[in-house]
């Protein structure tokens, strides 16, 4: 049986993909390709997993004027639905899955018309407009929380979790610290904006080091934006600082296979609330302080976060309240209760599905058309 995977472009929308292609290809008789963007996170991670990947053209949705609608409406679209519908049209797959991103529309509405079913998954809590356009023609529609509203038919829809990559689970705390020569006797604090960074938590974490690092020790994963040239500042901070609480501070552009190390170590993450970043930390009960990413389609990451914080598993830090002085006080009440810090990690746990790949393959399967 061959599936089909469209989507990606963000960290979230892969890394899910990626755990249920492990599932599906367990049984050995699964043949799954990957239709993806030229330069998004897929066009890699996909590769690396030994998954056949297809790039194709591709643009982005924005609801703001943009000269690059017209280009992307006019040349990109259509470029990605042509090559989506060869491509579907030689593999002839018994199914596509959707993962969300501009990416995925092109391959849906192919699939579509050459009578390929669609499964889609929605990550975030707020449906996402890809996946809008897509639901309405998909056969089932996988939700990582329960919808709220008439977003997609409820008939369709089937409540399955987010999936984690299986290797965030098998993480030692002990491997973290020796890997950043930290001590194990102090807090570990990491910092995340996501695969890109985040400009706003880079320079307020920057900006706090010589305080936060007083009570506990960060590791940084600031992103390689040149534009905003974060990583280069950061470095420089760290540079600065007192020769006691350089040991403290690491900073990374990226965290590859050693995120589970350190999730297995963290005390807290502090980060945005992207659907990846919330399901990791739910996953594995690790405490957060999310800063939502304001602006976002549906502001999807503060009903993220809100989600995760009325459950008692995170406190939330808008961004207009974040400042050196605010970031450096909300963390040190956290890291000073370390009962009710995990408390915090058990209650974020309760509302994932540990199981959230496996319903997503059962689902790819039932639908699927041989």
């Amino acid at each position: 049986m061959r599936i089909v995977i469209a989507g990606g472009g963000t960290g979230g929308h892969t890394s899910a993909a990626l755990a249920v292609a492990a599932i599906l290809r367990r049984g050995g008789d699964t043949d799954i390709r990957w239709i993806g963007s030229h330069d998004g996170l897929e066009a890699t991670r996909a590769p690396e997993a030994g998954l056949i990947f297809h790039p194709i053209a591709t643009g982005k949705l924005r609801r703001y004027w943009d000269r690059r609608n017209i280009s992307d409406l006019l040349l990109n679209v259509p470029a990605g639905f042509l090559q989506s519908w060869l491509l579907l049209r030689r593999l002839h797959p018994a199914l596509l899955f959707a993962t969300g991103g501009f990416v995925s529309v092109p391959p849906s509405l192919a699939a579509r018309a050459l009578g390929i079913p669609v499964v889609v998954h929605e990550q975030t809590s707020v449906p996402g407009l890809a996946n809008r356009l897509t639901g309405r023609w998909a056969e089932r529609i996988a939700v990582s929380f329960p919808v709220r509203g008439d977003v997609f038919p409820p008939e369709r829809v089937v409540l399955t979790g987010n999936p984690l990559r299986p290797t965030l689970r098998d993480g030692s705390s002990e491997a973290a610290f020796a890997r950043f020569g930290f001590d194990p006797g102090l807090p570990l604090v990491y910092v995340t904006g996501g695969a890109q960074g985040s400009h706003r938590i880079n320079r307020a974490v920057g900006e706090a080091l010589p305080q936060l690092l007083l009570f506990c020790q960060i590791l940084h994963q600031c992103g390689d934006n040149r534009e905003t040239g974060d990583r280069l500042w950061l470095q420089d901070r760290a540079l600065a600082l007192p020769p006691a609480l350089k040991p403290r501070f690491a900073v990374r552009p990226w965290v590859g296979e050693e995120l589970r190390d350190v999730y297995a170590a963290a005390a807290l993450c502090i980060g945005r609330s992207g659907a990846g970043t919330v399901n990791e930390c739910c996953q594995l009960g690790v405490p957060a302080l999310f800063v939502p990413l304001p602006g976002t389609s549906g502001d999807e990451q503060t009903a993220n976060a809100r989600l995760v914080a009325d459950a008692g598993g995170a406190v939330v830090l808008p961004q207009s309240e974040l400042e050196p002085e605010t970031l450096t006080a909300a963390v040190r009440r956290l890291l000073d209760d370390r009962e009710a810090l995990a408390a915090m990690g058990a209650r974020a746990r309760s509302l994932a599905l540990p199981d959230a790949a496996e319903r997503l393959a059962r689902l790819i399967l039932e639908v699927a058309r041989p």
